[in-house]
């Protein structure tokens, strides 16, 4: 009973637009106040991570529990075909959706304590920070390439 009234407000379309209207102040924090105690809360701690990972076990959830056909996201590895056919579906588009502003974020939470351990400019690392939110890959080779000047090292690892 409790999870049908969940249900009919958790949407899919409802979780994808509170997912992107929310995540949108924790990357304000990153770029403007990385060292604030706010975001030593918010996003350095387990706090955001268990209201993205919640989400994205409920939509686990209504695929494994409402789809008899678990199985169908094993076929994205067979060819770009079947990626596009598993896109098509809102619940698994969601599910990645979710997946990406996760990492992004994570990405972008590394990269803003990284800048502050080398006391590099706000405004030199907000450049990769944003283009991390928006293309993750591309902000951290970016940053990578900035962090180089300042960190005076090039390392395989940190």
């Amino acid at each position: 009973m409790m999870i049908y009234n969940i249900q009919t407000y958790f949407t899919f379309e409802m979780i994808y637009i509170w997912a992107n209207i929310g995540i949108l102040p924790f990357w304000l924090i990153l770029l403007t106040i990385p060292n604030s105690k706010i975001n030593q809360i918010l996003i350095n701690s387990i706090f955001l991570p268990s209201i993205l990972s919640f989400t994205y076990c409920y939509i686990c959830y209504q695929i494994i529990f409402v789809d008899d056909n678990i199985f169908q996201i094993f076929s994205i590895y067979f060819g770009l075909e079947n990626l596009y056919i598993l896109f098509s579906d809102e619940r698994f588009l969601l599910i990645f959706w979710i997946h990406f502003l996760a990492l992004s974020l994570f990405l972008g939470s590394w990269m803003s304590r990284d800048g502050c351990k080398y006391n590099m400019p706000r405004t030199l690392v907000a450049i990769p920070l944003c283009l991390a939110y928006f293309a993750g890959p591309l902000g951290l080779i970016l940053y990578w390439f900035i962090r180089i000047f300042f960190a005076k090292k090039i390392g395989l690892h940190d």
